[in-house]
């Protein structure tokens, strides 16, 4: 491992020791080594800004670091276990190839900032893409809302309650993921500010140019308090997988859906096979693995979420115990994502067994229909209710599946979908 950025002449680093501190943090740094050599090259504009490195020195550095991250996306430089971090290989390599301008990069911040800046760009970029996934999932659902409506029983406590449709169902997770891909934009205005700066939470004594760091990363806005620039780790991670969290809380009722209609007992839908696996005993049985798997993933990223919540039992200011939040937040982000990102797909193709959902209506399913009609023509509706009740095996005499669906006037429901209006909140987020 190259020299700790923190080690002191006459202190001897035990290697079970610095294992343990080190943990697997520089792998995990290999995620956030790109955002880092961005935010580097930032600062070194900074500190050429207020005359701490001269205008050679900057170019040099900012060549380097150009020159580091084309390394490390082609494989000629590994981030691994000959460093105790991101970090400290990014500090290394300028040293190694600029010597004193390499050693002035660090001037006047702290990896505490560090981390937190290129963290942020990372959340940011996530967020952008749950954003776009959340938008995709629901305008697949909108199109499929738009086909042809088919019967589907409308199911409450399990139990066959009323007629719905495949245009109904659609039509919910629509506005469901309409709201998810609004919460992903309100996530990230509101993680949207820089850092860079606050050093280990209580500034320096040096007049950095954050206005400049803010506007050259792509920040809307500086976070002024070195303090709270502290406070906020770990509650802004929390706020990323809680927006993902909430897609995930849709997926997985979806899922448990599709679970269901896929069993022969039900036999409402037909996944595309790739969406299916065998059995490794039995010949005759595909499985719904895929769907079984995004119902599950909600479980992932609420861990990550409650691990980073037990890892802020903390004073102010900046503890270890936070190096332990990298992990979850990078298993709970790209699982959640990569969950999400095979859905829009799945819903675009899986087919509806129309004769089988058809099947499924029985007559006692328009007793709702019938109360409704009576207490319309002023019979109480309590009164209704308990007429219908009593006649509910024959509610279904003269009625059809579209007839009780077109009668459904109410907005939103079956005839007055209003799928435009969830159209219009759909494009207003994409705008």
């Amino acid at each position: 491992m190259t020299q700790p950025l923190w080690q002191k002449d006459g202190i001897k680093i035990d290697a079970k020791i610095m294992q343990f501190l080190a943990g697997n943090d520089v792998l995990l740094d290999r995620e956030f080594f790109l955002h880092d050599i961005t935010a580097s090259k930032a600062h070194v504009e900074g500190l050429a800004n207020i005359g701490v490195v001269g205008a050679d020195e900057a170019a040099a550095l900012k060549r380097e670091l150009d020159a580091l991250a084309e390394d490390f996306r082609s494989g000629a430089f590994v981030l691994d276990e000959r460093h105790e971090d991101g970090h400290s290989a990014i500090e290394a390599r300028l040293t190694e190839r600029l010597g004193d301008a390499g050693r002035r990069v660090h001037t006047g911040r702290s990896r505490n900032d560090q981390i937190l800046v290129a963290t942020r760009l990372w959340l940011k970029e996530k967020l952008a893409t749950l954003q776009t996934l959340c938008h995709d999932i629901a305008q697949v659902c909108l199109d499929r809302a738009a086909e042809a409506a088919l019967p589907l029983p409308g199911y409450t406590h399990l139990q066959r309650a009323v007629v719905s449709s495949t245009a109904m169902w659609f039509a919910g997770f629509a506005e469901g993921f309409t709201d998810n891909a609004l919460r992903a934009q309100q996530t990230a205005v509101w993680i949207d500010a820089n850092p860079l700066g606050t050093a280990a939470g209580y500034g320096v004594n040096l007049p950095l140019d954050r206005a400049h760091t803010t506007q050259a990363l792509g920040f809307s806005r500086m976070q002024v308090s070195p303090v709270y620039a502290q406070l906020s780790r770990g509650k802004f991670e929390m706020a990323v997988l809680e927006s993902i969290a909430s897609a995930l809380l849709d997926l997985r009722r979806m899922a448990w859906d599709l679970s269901l209609f896929t069993t022969a007992e039900f036999n409402f839908v037909k996944l595309p096979a790739e969406y299916t696996t065998g059995s490794s005993i039995m010949p005759n049985k595909r499985n719904p693995d895929v769907i079984e798997l995004l119902r599950a993933s909600y479980a992932s990223v609420a861990a990550a979420r409650c691990e980073i919540e037990q890892l802020l039992s903390l004073p102010s200011g900046y503890q270890r115990d936070l190096q332990f939040s990298k992990g979850s937040l990078f298993h709970g982000v790209t699982h959640g994502l990569s969950a999400l990102e095979l859905v829009p797909d799945l819903l675009a193709r899986f087919q509806w067994n129309e004769p089988a959902m058809r099947a499924a209506i029985e007559p006692s399913m328009y007793a709702t229909d019938v109360a409704i009609e009576q207490a319309a023509a002023g019979v109480p509706f309590r009164d209704a209710y308990r007429a219908a009740a009593e006649a509910a095996s024959a509610a279904g005499a003269g009625r059809t599946p579209e007839s009780s669906l077109q009668a459904r006037v109410s907005p939103g429901s079956g005839h007055d979908l209003k799928l435009d209006q969830v159209q219009q909140r759909l494009d207003a987020i994409r705008g």
